[in-house]
């Protein structure tokens, strides 16, 4: 069983009698069972919007959004989300932070104690996987962008989702530190087997991380193209010099330019140009 099927999905913000904004319409897509898709896109193409319907964040106008044959119309623990911006609670230290959904009380219901010693057991693993077992009781402002973003993503698998969102979780990061957190999470994928969902604005990332990259065009936001990735599963940074990814990324880069309308921009800016030589 697939484990997304988005169906006809339309989001407008606003009332209908003011000025309302249409954010998604009639979107298409399918995602199977423990796929990683990456989501790129000009601004304002709805990517975020979309994942954040996924999330149970947002509401959807119009369509259907179901996970494993259930509507999605709320929050769930079968479905964690990392966003841009770290959001660790600053007086819980790395350990803490990680076991907190522990904490909650839609996961204490008639919990035993064999659950409370696996659960401690999986944090600990987490610790590992992140590569921050030396760092347990210390708190998030003492550590870097990149070590709070492993914490806030091993916080978001503590409960084993079914899926995983992530929105912009590199963007704040240094060029190097991306790397290895691609590395990280591409690990992390191979490990967990958890369906990724993953919305980016580098058409790099997008490629190197994703099975498949689906590009979104804006007003109104809408899938314009999907593009099965031609890489193997295990993969490393000097593909990122392969021809077969430079052709991917000039084809996808040429289509974000020509979809958000870039290219005409361009043609203004030489107009603009030529005009201010003849001057």
């Amino acid at each position: 069983m697939s484990k997304v099927h988005i169906h006809q999905l339309g989001k407008v913000f606003g009332a209908p009698s003011t000025n309302s904004v249409p954010a998604l319409q009639d979107v298409d897509l399918t995602i199977q069972n423990g796929e990683f898709v990456t989501l790129v896109g000009a601004s304002g193409c709805g990517k975020s919007t979309l994942l954040r319907i996924l999330a149970g964040l947002e509401h959807r106008t119009s369509g259907s959004v179901q996970c494993n044959g259930i509507e999605i119309t709320g929050p769930s623990a079968d479905r964690a989300m990392v966003f841009q911006h770290y959001s660790l609670y600053p007086w819980l230290n790395v350990m803490n932070n990680i076991k907190f959904s522990r904490r909650l009380r839609v996961n204490r219901e008639d919990i035993t104690s064999a659950d409370v010693e696996a659960a401690s057991g999986r944090a600990d693993a987490l610790l590992d996987l992140i590569g921050l077992s030396k760092y347990a009781n210390a708190y998030p402002n003492q550590l870097s962008g990149g070590m709070q973003q492993r914490v806030a993503i091993a916080r978001a698998l503590m409960g084993q989702p079914a899926m995983l969102l992530m929105d912009e979780p590199f963007g704040a990061l240094d060029a190097q530190t991306r790397e290895v957190m691609h590395d990280l999470i591409l690990h992390i994928h191979r490990i967990e087997k958890t369906t990724i969902v993953f919305v980016t604005h580098d058409v790099d990332e997008a490629i190197y991380l994703g099975q498949r990259v689906v590009l979104m065009q804006p007003r109104p936001g809408r899938i314009h193209s999907i593009y099965p990735v031609p890489l193997p599963a295990q993969r490393d940074q000097e593909m990122k010099h392969a021809p077969e990814f430079r052709a991917l990324k000039a084809e996808i880069l040429a289509r974000i330019r020509e979809s958000s309308g870039m290219a005409t921009d361009q043609d203004l800016l030489n107009k603009l140009h030529r005009a201010s030589d003849l001057a």
